[in-house]
C-alpha cells in the first residue's frame, strides 16, 4: 500500500507540474504584401541568359521570422505576437523572383533551392530589414548589398548597394507590414532593372 501511495503521489505531482507549464504565446503570421500585380510588366526584349536567385546572407537578428524593429540607438527588438511567414532573406529572395517573373525580361529563372545550372547568380547580403525610429518618426528600412556572379567560375561581375526608406505614419503592426511591402516593391524594381542591365552587358553568349 505504501508503494501505491508513493506512485499515486508521484502521478499527481507530475500532472500538477504539467498544468503550470507556460502556454505558447499566440502570434499573427504575416506574408510580405506586394502591389506589383497592379503594375504594368516590362515589354523589353527577353534575354537568353539564365539567372539563379540565392538566399541572401544576413545577421542572426534578421535571419528569423521575427519582425525586427530598432526603437532607439542600436537596440534590435521585434514586434511581440507577430511573425513573418519566412525569415527575411527568404522573403526578399522570393519577392525578387516574383519581380523578375512579372518583369518578363529574364524568363529563365531558378533559385538556390534547385540544382539547375545557370549563366549568372544574384546573391549578396541583407544588411537591414527593419523598422527604425528617429524620435517620433518611423520608417521601414531595407538595405541590400547585391552581387552578380558568373556561375561556372564564381567570378564576381558586378555589385551595388540598394537602400529604401519607407516612412510610416501608423506604427501598428498591420500598417508596418504594409510599409515593408511598399519598401520591397521599390527595392525589387531597382534590383531587377540593375540586374537586367548588367546581365545584358556581362552574361556569356548562349551555347549553340
Amino acid at each position: 500500500m505504501k508503494l501505491i501511495r508513493i506512485a499515486l503521489l508521484a502521478g499527481f505531482t507530475l500532472i500538477s507540474s504539467c498544468s503550470i507549464l507556460p502556454k505558447p504565446e499566440p502570434f499573427e503570421m504575416y506574408r510580405l504584401p506586394s502591389a506589383q500585380s497592379n503594375a504594368s510588366a516590362s515589354h523589353g526584349t527577353p534575354q537568353r541568359w539564365s539567372l539563379r536567385l540565392s538566399k541572401f546572407q544576413s545577421s542572426e537578428a534578421l535571419n528569423s521570422p521575427n519582425i525586427a524593429v530598432i526603437p532607439q540607438g542600436d537596440v534590435i527588438s521585434h514586434y511581440k505576437g507577430s511573425r513573418w511567414s519566412d525569415p527575411a532573406p527568404v522573403l526578399v529572395r522570393n519577392r525578387l523572383l516574383d519581380g523578375f517573373q512579372h518583369d518578363g525580361r529574364v524568363p529563365l529563372l531558378s533559385t538556390d533551392d534547385s540544382i539547375f545550372q545557370t549563366d549568372l547568380e544574384l546573391g549578396g547580403s541583407l544588411q537591414a530589414f527593419q523598422t527604425e525610429y528617429q524620435g517620433t518618426n518611423a520608417s521601414v528600412v531595407v538595405r541590400l548589398d547585391a552581387l552578380l556572379v558568373r556561375s561556372y567560375d564564381q567570378r564576381l561581375l558586378a555589385s551595388r548597394r540598394f537602400e529604401v526608406r519607407q516612412p510610416i505614419s501608423d506604427v501598428q503592426v498591420p500598417a508596418v507590414v504594409a510599409g515593408f511591402g511598399q519598401a520591397n516593391d521599390q527595392l525589387t524594381a531597382q534590383v531587377v532593372n540593375w540586374a537586367v542591365e548588367q546581365g545584358q552587358r556581362l552574361a556569356p553568349p548562349p551555347r549553340p
